[in-house]
């Protein structure tokens, strides 16, 4: 981890198209930060993204129990009867 002191009103760059500045730095040691970047560029708090991972995560574990549950119920059911052939129709006279 690189970790860097800056005072306020000072940047700093990363890569070519994302700036952090320091904006302001609260009594209680709340520090207000800017950053510019491209839109196509996602910018998350940490714990926004450990969120999306935990909500990502048990939709993907809930999805496969379900499909195992309906594995489970399908195969008591036994296999399916296949529908009785169709009668020919003949052409009234």
């Amino acid at each position: 981890m690189l970790v860097l002191s800056r005072k306020v009103g000072e940047s700093l760059i990363i890569g070519d198209h994302i700036s952090i500045t320091i904006l302001s730095i609260e009594a209680g040691g709340q520090v207000n930060i800017g950053i510019s970047a491209p839109k196509e560029v996602l910018v998350l708090r940490s714990e926004l993204q450990k969120a999306v991972t935990v909500n990502q995560d048990a939709a993907d574990t809930a999805s496969s129990l379900l499909v195992a549950e309906l594995e489970s119920a399908l195969s008591e059911c036994g296999p399916a009867q296949p529908a009785p052939p169709a009668k020919p129709q003949t052409p009234e006279p």
